[in-house]
This record gives structure tokens, sequence and C-alpha cells, in this order.
């Protein structure tokens, strides 16, 4: 399989992930934090994770990094956050699909966006188990959970 394909396929999993992830969780959780530890709100790891990708895609095409942006507001609304998700996921979709073949500093982008996915896979892990949430059957089964 051509690498292209194994790395869309990779983003598309993650991407599901995060849509299972959202539709699993109640508005309300948005807002929580880890107890008894600095963390920032479920929401915040959220509107993280669709900068990188605005941020990424951006830098991608340009061919160099560009800098963070983030076109979610409000990290406490679930329809916010669940829609700013599928725009971020197309948007890498659509980057990755219109280059015929990466350089050397777009592969580094890729992957550096694959791997910032994956942290906050790991990330939202802690807090599904420290807020005492019901995991998605999609986490259970990519991260072997309980």
């Amino acid at each position: 399989m051509p690498i292209e394909k194994t790395i869309e396929e990779s983003f598309d999993r993650s991407f599901a992930l995060y849509r299972d992830l959202v539709d699993s969780l109640d508005e309300a959780t948005l807002s929580s934090k880890l107890p008894q530890l600095p963390s920032n709100t479920l929401g915040q790891q959220l509107w993280c994770v669709v900068g990188a990708r605005e941020s990424f895609s951006k830098a991608i095409t340009a061919n160099q990094w560009s800098g963070f942006v983030c076109s979610l507001e409000t990290t406490t609304s679930k329809t916010s956050v669940a829609d700013a998700l599928r725009r971020s996921a197309t948007a890498v979709s659509i980057v990755l699909k219109t280059i015929d073949s990466y350089s050397d500093v777009q592969t580094r982008l890729i992957i550096d966006l694959l791997e910032h996915e994956a942290s906050h896979h790991g990330q939202l892990i802690r807090y599904l188990y420290g807020l005492k949430l019901e995991i998605p059957e999609s986490w259970k089964s990519k991260y072997a959970l309980k």
C-alpha cells in the first residue's frame, strides 16, 4: 500500500475515535477538569486537537510552519466542538488528498500531526478514567481499555 494511503487511513481512524468520543460525552463534561490535578478542561483538550489540525493543514499546504490558530471559540458546547472537529478533519483530509508527493517538510509536519493526535488520545484516556466516564467501544478496542 502506498505510504500516502496508509497516512490517510491513520488519520481517518483517529478522526473516527474523536467523533466517537464526543458522541459519548454529555455537554457538561466538556467543562470537567481532572480532580485534584493541574489540568485544563476536557473541552480545552479538544480545542488543542482542532487547532493543531487547522494549523498543520495550513503548514502542510505552505510547506512550512505558519503558526498556531484555532477557530473553535467555545469549548463548552458539544455541537460547536463536534462541528469544529469535523471541519478540521475534513481540512486535513483535503490537504492530504491534494498533495501528489510529500516534500520532506510536509512529511515531517504530517508525522508531527499524527503524533499530536495520538498524544491527545493518551491524555483523553486519562480524562475518561479520572472522570469515571464511559469509554467508547472504539477506544476500548483500539487501546485495549476496560
